[in-house]
């Protein structure tokens, strides 16, 4: 029956292959600018992170409407968007390398419009969960595929500068996605914020198609068979560079989920922001897309691996500071330009690091590159999703959570960053 199953499989492989064979016959012949190209990338990888940023104003209002009495488990609103994330990655990425990169981005987009429109009708929490998880689930395409997308044109150095461009255009978005979700519901309901995520999801796929090529020939495109496939996940897992990369990417990423999650709680409830919180939460993610534009003009005079090193040193020294001065001298609920204070040295540090540990990751699969992106991905959301679960629920009106985690898990992340650039240099 297995030996039955393979060859059924191998066939729709094939089949299905053929068939998007011919899809070039529907794109462009030439590239975009370069200009374009970075700004094309980051408006469809901002369609990711307005769909956990946009409702952050809202999710009290979410809460009352769908009949939640915890207050920090609607946090799982934003969570659960990452769980389908992280499964969508790992059907993602080796899809785009058998298939071609935007046939597997159109479907994405398709699943992610069909969670948006659940989103819009749901009346309790798990309906609305369910919805979350579909988003999740699409969006991992083309926030994946983008990924490998720019490593079929760029690599090393070059892609990390790329990445850092595109991660400088992208945190745009974060920083007006809550002051567009206030607006929203300070005139609509809540759900018309679904309804904008669709309509990006929309303008996305559009231009997309009619200005990007394809950038994995049919020839260059691998065989989609159970054995390709474990050979090539072996092939990622089995590079200890890729792994300690990952996992450390992980770390980090899980404490900034845990501070998507609660930063509502945390600007409104506990430092008493109120209709301000936007503006805050914008505010802080400048540092972020400052330090990516300053990593993208770094990084090709002093490497991936020492600015990963310094940023998180910054992270470990400024958090554990700061917290010991919020607990010793404030209860854990500091002055909210002290806060911000600490979160722009912090947040400075996340800029840098991200762009740089995906690209350190995937510098030695560029010849699986959807493969690498998928396990790379979802292995880091997985890393993230219980150490951001766990900061979250330790939601106790302070900060001293959040600011704890983000030294403790920033000291996790270095000691495995800097034991796998060892671990390299010995071999």
């Amino acid at each position: 029956m297995t030996a039955i199953h393979c060859c059924h499989f191998s066939k729709l492989s094939t089949d299905v292959q053929t068939v998007f064979k011919k899809d070039n016959m529907f794109s462009p012949k030439e590239h975009p600018s370069r200009m374009e190209f970075v700004i094309l990338m980051a408006f469809m990888v901002s369609v990711f992170a307005m769909s956990t940023d946009v409702m952050l104003p809202a999710m009290a209002l979410i809460a009352d409407d769908l009949g939640v009495t915890d207050v920090n488990r609607v946090q799982l609103v934003v969570s659960i968007m990452f769980a389908g994330f992280a499964v969508g990655q790992l059907f993602a990425g080796p899809l785009s390398d058998g298939f071609g990169r935007k046939p597997v981005i159109y479907a994405g987009y398709f699943i992610f419009i069909i969670g948006c429109i659940i989103s819009m009708l749901a009346d309790d929490l798990t309906t609305m969960l369910v919805a979350r998880f579909l988003q999740g689930l699409g969006v991992a395409a083309p926030r994946t595929v983008t990924t490998s997308l720019i490593r079929d044109r760029f690599a090393g150095r070059g892609m990390a500068q790329i990445m850092s461009m595109v991660m400088a255009v992208f945190i745009l978005v974060p920083m007006l996605a809550p002051a567009i979700g206030q607006a929203v519901i300070q005139f609509l309901p809540w759900r018309y914020c679904f309804g904008l995520l669709l309509l990006m999801a929309v303008t996305a796929t559009f231009w997309f198609a009619l200005r990007q090529p394809e950038t994995l020939p049919a020839d260059a495109r691998s065989e989609l068979s159970p054995t390709s496939l474990a050979k090539a996940a072996l092939d990622v897992l089995g590079r200890r560079i890729v792994v300690g990369y990952t996992v450390a990417l992980g770390l980090v990423f899980g404490v900034f989920v845990s501070y998507l999650g609660a930063a509502q709680q945390i600007f409104q409830d506990a430092l008493g922001t109120g209709l301000m919180f936007p503006l805050y939460f914008g505010l802080a993610s400048i540092a972020i897309g400052a330090s990516s534009v300053l990593n993208s003009m770094l990084v090709m005079q002093l490497g991936m691996r020492r600015l990963t090193i310094l940023a998180l040193l910054n992270l470990v020294v400024t958090s554990a500071v700061f917290f010991w001065v919020f607990w010793m001298n404030f209860g854990g609920r500091p002055p909210i330009l002290l806060f911000m204070c600490w979160q722009m040295l912090a947040f400075s540090s996340v800029g840098i690091l991200f762009g740089n540990l995906n690209a350190l990751a995937m510098e030695p699969v560029g010849h699986i590159a959807g493969m690498g992106s998928a396990i790379i991905g979802s292995l880091s959301t997985l890393v993230a999703l219980p150490f951001a679960y766990v900061i979250g629920q330790m939601f106790n009106d302070t900060v001293l959570p959040l600011v704890g985690g983000f030294s403790l898990l920033g000291l996790a992340a270095l000691i495995t960053a800097a034991s796998t650039a060892l671990a390299t240099d010995r071999q």
